[in-house]
């Protein structure tokens, strides 16, 4: 057996919440570089917009690998993680909603049978998924922010440090600045929240039913491969007017949707899959990390409260 065995005693609400915002921190850690080089290459359409109407030149990023080269010689390696403070405080937060409290809501929908449909799996999704947006937004908008602005000579930045960027939204767009973008976010992660913990859930319970693998690290790692890729596959282009919409200047786009109709218009459909590449890299790593720390720090912390008790 790899790792920590199954524990004789269900993990409780408390050790799933904390287990995964730290997983999900960890698993930040690892894959933040291409989430940043995806956050470049979605908007990159925008940017040489704004640069010819401007009359600046602008940095031309081509694919996952030639995004992080192309920052690293242009604004150093520090630029790959640009907004990784205010990326842990969202995992931290977020993920704990979305991911630890999943279970606890399906079982409430569920009311405790055994037996738990496809229908109540997405319903619990889509609600975690919702009430961690809503607690959670203003770190997304500061994360996307920092990751946007470029660290080069030519380029004014627009923040100089977390709080900063905090407090400069909130005093020149309002307090509701750092919840822009929370319809296009509930819609992305209601269905990255669905896709991702439900097919982990269907995979993980399936390949459990009906192969040789146990409950136990392959399986983990199969079923979080797979959640990435289905989810990547869905979310992108959700994700991608999300990105453009929360980097917008103000009243650069009047809704949501006047953002998703000037991309159409300007950029064709294939807009929509912009920096597809690096997301998949992204949340397939993600989830793999996320999902594998995630099952292994629940078994350890219940182990580790299982021998304070017993002592």
């Amino acid at each position: 057996m790899v790792g920590f065995g199954p524990a004789d005693v269900p993990p409780s609400a408390a050790v799933k919440f904390v287990g995964a915002g730290t997983a999900a921190c960890i698993a930040d850690l690892f894959t933040f570089p291409l989430d940043t080089a995806k956050v470049r290459l979605q908007i990159q359409g925008e940017s040489r917009c704004s640069a010819a109407e401007g009359k600046q030149s602008t940095v031309k990023y081509r694919g996952v690998f030639g995004t992080i080269t192309t920052m690293v010689r242009t604004e150093g390696p520090r630029s790959l993680y640009s907004g990784l403070v205010a990326g842990l405080q969202r995992q931290m937060s977020f993920a704990s909603i979305r991911i630890g409290l999943y279970d606890s809501v399906k079982q409430f929908y569920t009311r405790g049978s055994d037996h738990v449909g496809i229908g109540s799996r997405l319903l619990a999704g889509c609600t975690t998924g919702a009430m961690a947006v809503a607690l959670a937004q203003p770190t997304d908008v500061v994360k996307v922010r920092f990751q946007a602005q470029a660290r080069s000579p030519g380029h004014a930045r627009r923040y100089c440090s977390t709080i900063n960027a905090y407090k400069t939204i909130a005093k020149e767009e309002g307090v509701h600045g750092l919840w822009k973008g929370t319809a296009p976010n509930i819609a992305r992660n209601a269905i990255v929240n669905c896709t991702e913990l439900v097919t982990y859930d269907f995979i993980k319970d399936t390949l459990i039913k009906s192969t040789p693998l146990t409950d136990n690290l392959p399986c983990h790692f199969v079923s979080a491969f797979g959640a990435g890729l289905c989810t990547t596959v869905i979310a992108s282009p959700v994700d991608v007017v999300k990105t453009r919409y929360m980097n917008a200047a103000l009243g650069q786009y009047s809704s949501v949707l006047n953002c998703a109709s000037a991309m159409m218009s300007k950029e064709g459909p294939l807009a929509f899959y912009k920096g597809f590449v690096p997301s998949f890299l992204r949340l397939g790593s993600w989830n793999v990390v996320m999902f594998v720390t995630y099952e292994q720090l629940k078994r350890a912390m219940m182990a580790a409260s299982h021998n304070c008790t017993t002592m």
